[in-house]
This record gives C-alpha cells, sequence and structure tokens, in this order.
C-alpha cells in the first residue's frame, strides 16, 4: 500500500507565502486545509487535501 504524502506547515507557508501566524489564524476560523496532528504534537496536512483546498479556492474566487 503506498504511503500517503503529507506536507508541513512551513511548506504550506512558503508556497503561499503567508506567515505561521496567518496559516494558525486561518486555521482556528476554519478556513485553512484540514490537519492531522502527529503523536509529536507537530501538524501536517495531506498533500491531496492540500491540492483540494487549494482549489476549491480558485473556484470561489
Amino acid at each position: 500500500m503506498p504511503a500517503h504524502k503529507h506536507i508541513k506547515v512551513a511548506q504550506i507557508c512558503a508556497d503561499l507565502g503567508i506567515s505561521r501566524s496567518t496559516f494558525y489564524e486561518w486555521r482556528a476560523k476554519g478556513r485553512a486545509p484540514r490537519c492531522s496532528r502527529l503523536p509529536n504534537g507537530e501538524i501536517r496536512v495531506s498533500l491531496t487535501v492540500y491540492e483540494e483546498w487549494l482549489a476549491s479556492l480558485e473556484e470561489s474566487a
């Protein structure tokens, strides 16, 4: 079974040109892509979920 690719919050912030605080603000408001919390407390986002989230932004713009 292939492993699902996950990306770090820092990668998303770099891709979008936003700060970490902006990402976490969006997350608190329910506007960020769906996240998963690892046992060590770090947050990851499935690459598929991130790509779908980006596509949904394009459709609503």
